[in-house]
């Protein structure tokens, strides 16, 4: 295997215990900073080059959101590395018990395409916090990111516990085929559940990001022109390709005949009579990609937009109404600025639509009326939910970011990043002395010592007390 020599120079590395010291976690996250603040011109220019993206994109999903990570986790590591204290019954008062966050050791990060920066470098920031070896694979689709990273990161980490590896669907499984001691990877279902047969073989623990079609639920009861601007903002920031854009709309009839001039005036706002030639509106990654999102155009009707050029790999922001459940943009995660829209009758309704279905990484609800918003967050199930707006809830550090089901295992951002990286190790430690305070466990047994076990041994419940 050509990679089993670089998988045993790091775990050699981390045997050594080099990766454990706080003050080389440090040093590591800051250089990871400087990588990222030094070669911004040239992330610029690679997402530029790879999926036309406007640089405020740029700046703000790929560098900002690494940069608040890295700055949360830097602000509070000293903390999430201390040993935590849990409670004892009576008959372990005397003795020490704490959680011990450990880093798992080698860990394998695969990168998906459409974030290229981010998607890789904020779990990279917990597997260095946590104390890990790592490898991370950037995607070959946005091959100037990827080239920008091969080339570049190696120069700001210690090449003895860090390391890229290029490469497609070939070099990629030949990876996988490697004992890993964690994998985390970011992309399609299809792929994930091949990640998670490769690391059964080795029953290495993973964290699988999917997507899904994420619904989007607009209520008869709302301020249109806002909800237009949010919807639209989130469906076609880059280009589309987000797997947490809304997926598609649901409303009623009513909703919709209201909602089409404000998307379009949204669109036009946002990206002016002629979104190609808006310097902030981007492009499909790839041929393959296009071809794809471009046949999703024979759904339904094509109500606003519609217009795409190959040459360009140009898909204009779209909405499409008159669609069916059975149309083939609604069999697949779109990926790419088209917004379906489905009506349905009612609030009800468009829950029984989004439970029939895959759970999927988020659901979006709009309306004036916050009891409908929290009708549909109680009545469904997500990786994550958002109230009146889109996009938003990924941004906060505080709060963890996952699927559930179809839409991936496992969970990261800001703490919750330390602890996928970290395995709590359960720990004791007792004194050799106080022998007698033993006795009762040992036989012969006997009812009496059994009673003294159980009144110093059990956790009671509230407003319960014990009589010795």
């Amino acid at each position: 295997n050509p990679y089993a020599g670089l998988v045993s120079q790091l775990r050699a590395s981390w045997l050594s215990r080099k990766t454990r010291p706080m003050g080389y976690r440090v040093a590591q996250l800051e250089a990871l900073g400087h990588f990222l603040d030094e070669r911004k011109q040239e992330i610029l220019e690679a997402t530029a080059a790879d999926m036309g993206k406007p640089p405020f994109e740029v700046e703000l999903s790929e560098i900002l959101m690494c940069k608040n990570e890295l700055h949360e986790t830097l602000n509070n590591l000293s903390h999430w590395m201390k040993d935590k204290q849990v409670d004892r019954p009576l008959a372990t008062r005397l003795d020490s018990a704490f959680i011990r966050n450990e880093p798992y050791g080698v860990v394998l990060i695969i990168a998906p395409w459409n974030y290229p920066i981010h998607l890789l470098v904020m779990p990279l920031i917990g597997a260095i916090a946590a104390g890990n070896c790592v490898i991370v694979k950037p995607s070959e689709i946005s091959k100037n990111t990827e080239r920008l990273m091969a080339e570049m990161l190696p120069s700001y980490l210690d090449k003895d516990c860090f390391a890229v590896v290029t490469g497609g669907a070939q070099e990629t499984t030949t990876l996988l085929e490697n004992k890993f001691d964690y994998i985390f990877y970011t992309g399609s279902p299809r792929v994930g559940r091949i990640v998670m047969t490769a690391a059964a073989k080795h029953l290495t623990p993973v964290t699988l990001e999917l997507g899904g079609k994420n619904p989007c639920y607009v209520s008869d009861t709302c301020d249109v022109p806002n909800v237009a601007r949010r919807v639209a903002w989130g469906r076609f920031f880059n280009a589309g390709q987000t797997c947490i854009a809304p997926d598609y709309l649901l409303c009623s009839l009513e909703m919709q005949e209201k909602l089409m001039p404000a998307l379009r005036q949204a669109i036009t706002e946002f990206f002016g009579p002629n979104p190609q030639e808006s310097p902030d509106f981007g492009r499909i990654v790839g041929d393959k990609q296009f071809r794809r999102i471009r046949a999703l155009l024979c759904s339904g009707r094509v109500a606003i937009g519609g217009q795409t050029d190959e040459a360009e790999r140009y898909i204009a922001p779209t909405v499409l109404v008159e669609v069916q459940p059975s149309d083939p943009v609604m069999q697949e995660e779109i990926f790419g600025p088209i917004l379906p829209i489905v009506v349905v009758a009612n609030m009800d309704e468009a829950i029984d639509f989004i439970n029939a279905r895959e759970r999927p990484l988020v659901i979006y609800a709009f309306s004036s009326n916050d009891k409908v918003v929290n009708q549909v967050l109680e009545r469904t199930s997500s990786g994550g939910f958002c109230g009146n707006d889109t996009l938003l809830h990924v941004t906060l550090t505080s709060l963890p970011f996952g699927g559930i089901g179809n839409s991936g295992l496992g969970m990261y951002h800001g703490k919750f990043t330390f602890d996928t990286f970290s395995h709590c190790r359960g720990c004791m430690k007792r004194g050799m002395g106080r022998e007698f305070l033993n006795a009762s466990r040992y036989p012969p047994y006997t009812q009496k010592k059994f009673g003294i076990i159980r009144a110093t041994s059990k956790v009671a419940r509230k407003d319960d007390c014990t009589l010795l």
